[in-house]
């Protein structure tokens, strides 16, 4: 598979995690190998939400499961997914497919590809959205830099 296909990292780019002040960067590549889990929020030591990333074979298909607690969205990083809800819809998402599941919902994902891995990061969370509390810092007009955010 070509560098770019694969998703690896290029020489200047981060990968493994990185802790600074008030900050943490990282590279899924540097929190694990293989298929299974990948700790994003033990890797980057997110403390307010869980966060992980999932990567499956071609035509795996994970178990059912719900939560008692947090409501979770699904993000596609690559590959394509379909993902199955207690009701018996299903869904196909690609890269860039989005799902939000509420807790006692049950869901299943199976990688759609005969030939390629899926990977999908999961957020979970409880308790609400706190509101949008952006600010700039003192003496910085915005967050967008000059001009405002790109297509205003």
């Amino acid at each position: 598979m070509p560098e770019e296909a694969s998703g690896a990292a290029k020489a200047d780019e981060v990968t493994e995690s990185i802790e600074g002040d008030g900050y943490a960067v990282g590279h899924l590549d540097g929190l694990g190998e293989g298929y299974g889990f990948r700790k994003i929020r033990r890797g980057l030591g997110v403390t307010a939400f869980g966060i992980n990333a999932i990567v499956i074979p071609p035509g795996y298909e994970t178990g059912r499961h719900f939560h008692d607690e947090q409501e979770e969205t699904y993000f596609v990083h690559s590959g394509r997914i379909e993902i199955e809800f207690g009701d018996g819809s299903r869904h196909a998402l690609g890269p860039g497919g989005l799902a939000r599941v509420d807790p006692p919902t049950p869901r299943k994902i199976r990688n759609l590809s005969d030939s390629e891995d899926a990977v999908y990061v999961i957020v979970g969370g409880k308790d609400g959205y706190v509101g949008r509390d952006g600010r700039a810092p003192e003496g910085e007009d915005g967050r967008f830099g000059p001009g405002g955010p790109p297509g205003a």
